[in-house]
Order: structure tokens, then sequence, then C-alpha cells
């Protein structure tokens, strides 16, 4: 351990107040995500005459939007943009910041770069007059983001001694569940009362507001602690998280990471197409289908704890297991049942409890088939498949519902299938955990 006089340890210790001045990082990020997942693929969309003859035959009308009429599998792929850049730029930026220091810290240079970045791109994404110019708005919002993402996750390694982390984590999660569901229900409802600008630039407010809470209140130790407590959730290089995998003796790590590259392919494809679904299926203004989809995350957060509690008391292989197998027979009963924003809120809010369970408990699932000297590996791996899975999900139910008549529905029995191969996925991995 350095003799440099630091406040060390004292910046370390878990206090409540600390932890969700931390949570603030996160809160805005959560800000960020689900008005961007919601509105964008919409106005990539809108105007697109099939869409709008769709909806005209099943007797609903046709939402009042301004937008490109691009194909579902180009909107989709567009929506893939964040994942890739961040498969490149958060493993390599969270390295970097590992090696920086400034009289403002660690990690707050990077906060400071990517800030900026983000709130400039995506306050102007509203207002593009082409769909060239959205498009670079988005893409710089995404270089943006992908840039103090990982700095900001690093805080719970640098900021927590290893025995508090589970608890902080707790504190820094609901955070960001609050973000997101301020982000869906003031977004919805400021989109539907003040137009399509407001929702981008309250949230892109909110952003830079959080992030000047944990620039001038969270404090950064000098120099970190080297005692075998590495940072668990940085991103790790590819290459050292590929040796990780390769040396696994049993295969049940490389099952259940291929089931996570699966359930995850079904989640984000769902995801990135649930407002077109809402809007160009059910004829729901965009505002509205905002609001509706918070329904998920709510249900998410209030069954969050309890489900990290089925997967301590029964196991975390049985706990998933019966999450993907709610979520597949869910699915598959929606592409029947949703007929009204009834259907699709209920729809919504059991899948919220069955994700729960999926989610909740993978990550600890993924740290079960590590070494403990080997948690930022296991991390690594985790992130890689799920964000591989947000690349290639959106892209592929974009593909899809274009082949099949441009009918959103499909959505719901694409990640039907990928539930169901992830379930199958889970079925061969043995452990008792």
């Amino acid at each position: 351990m350095s003799s440099t006089p630091v406040p060390g340890r004292d910046l370390r210790a878990f206090t409540y107040s600390k932890t969700f001045l931390v949570g603030f990082g996160f809160l805005g990020i959560s800000i960020i995500w689900p008005i961007f997942n919601q509105f964008i693929p919409i106005f990539l969309q809108a105007g697109n005459p099939v869409f709008e003859q769709q909806l005209l035959e099943a007797g609903r009308e046709v939402p009042q939007v301004r937008g490109f009429g691009l194909a579902p599998s180009l909107a989709l792929f567009i929506m893939t943009w964040d994942n890739i850049i961040n498969v490149f730029v958060q493993p390599w930026v969270g390295a970097r910041s590992d090696q920086t220091w400034t009289r403002l810290g660690r990690r707050k240079p990077w906060i400071l770069l990517g800030v900026p970045i983000a709130f400039i791109g995506f306050i102007f994404i509203p207002f593009a007059q082409t769909a060239l110019a959205l498009a670079a708005f988005i893409l710089i919002t995404n270089v943006g983001m992908a840039i103090f993402r990982s700095p900001t996750v690093a805080w719970l390694g640098d900021l927590f001694e290893p025995e508090d982390r589970s608890k902080a984590n707790g504190i820094i999660n609901l955070m960001g569940g609050v973000g997101g569901v301020l982000a869906f229900v003031g977004g919805g409802l400021l989109f539907n009362n003040m137009g399509r600008e407001a929702p981008f630039i309250a949230g892109g407010i909110l952003l830079v507001v959080a992030a000047a809470v944990v620039l001038w209140r969270v404090r950064e130790p000098r120099q970190l602690e080297k005692e075998g407590d590495e940072v668990e959730t940085a991103v790790p290089g590819l290459r050292a998280s590929i040796q990780f995998l390769l040396n696994q003796k049993t295969r049940g790590g490389i099952w259940l990471l291929l089931a996570i590259f699966l359930w995850f392919v079904a989640f984000n494809a769902l995801e990135a197409g649930l407002s077109s679904f809402a809007v160009f299926t059910l004829g729901m203004a965009p505002g509205t289908a905002s609001i509706y989809a918070a329904s998920i995350t709510i249900t998410f957060i209030l069954f969050a704890l309890p489900a990290g509690y089925i997967g301590t008391a029964w196991g975390r292989k049985p706990t998933i297991g019966l999450g993907l197998i709610g979520l597949t027979l869910l699915f598959g009963a929606a592409y029947f049942i949703i007929q009204s924003p009834l259907t699709f809120i209920l729809v919504l809010a059991l899948g919220g409890l069955f994700w729960a369970m999926v989610n909740v408990n993978s990550l600890p699932f993924v740290f079960d088939f590590s070494d403990p000297t080997q948690i930022g590996a296991a991390t690594g791996l985790y992130y890689f498949s799920s964000q591989a899975a947000a690349i290639v999900g959106p892209t592929l139910g974009g593909i899809t519902v274009e082949l099949l008549g441009n009918q959103y529905r499909w959505l719901f029995l694409f990640s039907t299938l990928f539930m169901a191969l992830a379930w199958l996925a889970v079925t061969r991995i043995r452990t008792s955990a």
C-alpha cells in the first residue's frame, strides 16, 4: 500500500449519503437512454407509408409525428450504434482512466469530457431536419455517453470496500431505476404537451445537473489501494476475457455466456422496437407509449430485491430458468393478446417481474464460474456478451419485421424464440449454484 498521505479508507467507507451522491451519476445515464430508445425509432420511421396504411386498415388513427420514413431494418440498426461504440470505446476509456490523475481526480476528467459531448448531440436530435443530420447527432451522443460511462461505473470499486459493494450497488441501481421512470413518464408527458424537443432538452439538462452533483460532491482517493480488490465492474480487454474463458475446466461458463447473449438478443430487440409497435401498430401517441413503457421498469424495480432473495434461496440457475420460462410464455401470448393499451401495460408489467428474476441473478451467476482473482475478466465477458447481443438483437429484429410485412407484432415471437433458446442453454449448465 502506498505511503502517499491520502484519506484512504475514510474515502472508501460506506455511508448512505456518499452512495446516493455516487448514484446521481447512474441517474443521469438512466435518464438519457429511455428517452433515446423510445423516441428516436419513431423519428426515424414516422412517415413510412406502409405503417400509415396498416393503421388506417385497422381503423386506428395515424399519429402526427414528423419523421424520415426509414425501413425497420435500417432504423433498428441505427439504434445499435451505441452498443457497437461501447464494445470498443468503453474498455479503452476504463483502462485509460485507471492511469489518469489530475487535481480533479481519476474519473472526473472523463466525465467532464464526455458529458458535454453527449449533451450537445442529445439536445439537437429532435431539431434534425434530415436523416443524415439525425444520424450525426445520434453518433455524437453515443460517443459522449461511451466516454464517461466506464469511469462512472468504476467509482463503485474506487469508493467502496469489497464487502460494501453489493449494498452500495443496490442503492446506485435504485437511483438508476428512478432516473428511468422519470425519463419514461416525464418524457412522455413533455412530448405530448410541449412537443418533440421538450424531452430531449429536459433530459439533457438533468444529465448535466446530475453530472455537476457528482463532480462537485464526490471525492476520489488520490491512489487506489492494491490489495487484490480490483474494481469488479471495470471492463477488461477482450483478450484477457477470452483467455479467462478458455482456461475454464467446465463448459458451464460457456453455456451461461451463450444464454446471456440469447436472452439479451430477445430483450434488446423488443426494447428497441417497443415504441414502434405502440405507435405504428396500436396507434398510440409517442408520449403515451413512453409513459406506458414505464410499466416494465416500475415492476422490475419493485421485484429486483425479492428476485435476489429468491435466487439466494432457490439457487440462481432455477430462478433464471423460471424467469426465462415466464418470459417465453408471456411474449408468445403477447403476439395474440396485445390489442389495446390495457393489455400492453399488463404484458409489460408481468415482463418486469420475470426479467428481474433473470437480470438480477445473471452477473452473480457468472461470478460463480470465476476465480476470485478474475472477477474483472468475468465481468468483461458478461458485458461483451450483452453488448454483442444489443447489436445483433435489434438488427435481426428489424430485418424480421421488414421481411414479414413491416408488422412490429412479429417482434414478440422473435423474442419468444430467443428466450426459449436461452432457457435451453441454461439447462445445459451443470452447477449447484
